[in-house]
């Protein structure tokens, strides 16, 4: 009980970690030092701390924790792909996937434990939101992932996509926070132009991170351009409208002139008619946009099923008639369930 009542040191910044020094008669610097170990060298224990006395790290221990993550369980794909079980100070388990490729290496994290939200397509969705991550445990995964992508594959992380379970904008301030971390020159350096926040459109927040200037890339999970066809797979789009979304993300365009990506995944039955792809495209029109088509991964239901080749070929031929550039995405780590959308927990 005794680490629950004391705070996590690294909710407190780099001033009032030099104040907690000062109060105690001991020199500012000492507060630096505690920072660059919490953060650029991301320890996980006070006894890591190696140039601080016996005495200092006891006193810290006697006020404070440090509740780092532990990964507790990491799967590792025949392409290379690397789940990771990640368990939390409470005992709570998210997951966090490093994508390799012949170029980069990519962490897809977790923003929340279980999900907001409630889009049928995905494992994630079936887990209630239990809490929002934290700052630092956002970050720690990101931190784990850099270190196993030096592991294993003989490179710095290249690239960071928050696309793991949860809607990052529902957890916008912890969000940022740990956005700020990960770039700047205390934490890991990282460029935000590499990172992407995945949103299946929350209006009032896109507009809030353009009034905040963020610079990391937007992606939007569409799937349908038709109001009927979305609310029917993802039921919040009822609340959160496609005029809405569609408004939010010209007011991004206008402040950022950024572009934007949308995921889609064509599933038979569902969306893949010609109206389906002239709605797409007509819901593009007003900005510079990619569109990503992602292999869906299958989640045992039954109800969604990945749409043929023909549908497929349908939606690029139009998308690129109509000068909208347009990816097909192949799910990497599905047999370890670590693909787009499998995120339950299952490991």
């Amino acid at each position: 009980m005794d680490t629950i009542q004391k705070k996590d040191i690294r909710a407190l910044n780099r001033e009032q970690l030099k104040s907690f020094f000062t109060e105690r008669g001991d020199k500012a610097f000492r507060g630096d030092q505690v920072f660059e170990w919490l953060w650029k060298k991301g320890a996980h224990s006070f006894e890591d701390m190696t140039n601080l006395s016996k005495e200092t790290r006891a006193m810290l221990m006697d006020h404070y924790v440090i509740n780092h993550i532990k990964v507790d369980n990491m799967q590792r794909s025949t392409d290379g792909t690397i789940k990771n079980a990640v368990r939390l100070h409470d005992g709570l388990i998210v997951e966090s996937v490093l994508i390799p490729t012949a170029s980069r290496t990519t962490a897809c994290v977790s923003s929340q434990v279980g999900c907001s939200l409630d889009c049928k397509f995905c494992a994630t969705s079936r887990l209630k939101r239990m809490r929002n991550l934290n700052p630092d445990e956002i970050y720690d995964q990101v931190v784990a992932i850099d270190r196993q992508s030096r592991l294993y594959h003989g490179r710095p992380l290249s690239n960071i996509v928050f696309m793991g379970m949860g809607e990052p904008l529902m957890n916008y301030n912890n969000l940022l926070k740990s956005i700020e971390k990960i770039t700047g020159n205390e934490g890991l350096g990282m460029s935000p132009k590499r990172i992407t926040v995945s949103t299946s459109g929350v209006p009032k927040m896109i507009r809030k991170m353009a009034d905040d200037e963020v610079k990391f890339k937007l992606a939007v999970s569409l799937h349908s351009a038709i109001d009927s066809v979305r609310t029917s797979i993802m039921p919040f789009n009822a609340t959160f409208t496609l005029e809405e979304l569609r408004e939010s993300l010209i007011y991004w365009y206008q402040k950022t002139k950024s572009r934007i990506t949308y995921e889609y995944v064509v599933w038979e039955g569902i969306n893949d008619t010609q109206k389906d792809v002239d709605a797409l495209i007509n819901f593009c029109k007003f900005a510079p946009s990619k569109v990503n088509l992602i292999e869906y991964n299958p989640i045992d239901d039954g109800i969604f099923q990945q749409a043929d080749d023909s549908a497929l070929s349908l939606y690029v031929n139009a998308l690129e008639k109509s000068g909208i550039t347009v990816t097909i995405r192949r799910s990497r780590g599905k047999d370890i369930d670590a693909a787009c959308g499998q995120l339950a927990n299952k490991s």
